[in-house]
């Protein structure tokens, strides 16, 4: 049974920007801490970037430093991953996560978190 639902995903050029959207489906994002990941075909799902629970704290993989931000929104109860300067190294299926987080602490391995969406293909073309 799905928990979060992302959107947002597609095909686009080199250099393009994509805007990638999560919301749960049954509760409240407001005490937890939310992450994007993403596993591109053969390869180990990585951590993308991560938002502390009062959106205070932001955590970003070196690969994603600077064309990434990743963003949340309490009034629409939401949370985004806006991608900047796509390249071809970024076409991955992209999964929005959640955890109750008690502080302002994100985590990067997958084991911390306990919600998952059903992913969103970003595709980079040459």
């Amino acid at each position: 049974q799905v928990q979060l639902v992302e959107s947002g995903g597609g095909l686009v050029q080199a250099g393009g920007s994509l805007r990638l959207s999560c919301a749960p489906s049954r509760h409240t994002f407001s005490n937890h801490g939310l992450a994007w990941f993403r596993q591109a075909p053969g390869s180990e799902r990585e951590f993308v970037a991560g938002i502390s629970r009062s959106g205070g704290r932001t955590d970003y993989a070196d690969s994603v430093k600077g064309r990434f931000i990743i963003s949340r929104d309490t009034a629409s109860n939401t949370m985004a991953l806006q991608m900047n300067s796509l390249k071809p190294g970024d076409t991955a299926v992209y999964y929005c996560a959640s955890r109750l987080a008690a502080g302002t602490e994100i985590y990067r391995a997958r084991k911390y978190y306990t919600t998952w969406g059903q992913g969103t293909q970003v595709t980079v073309s040459s």
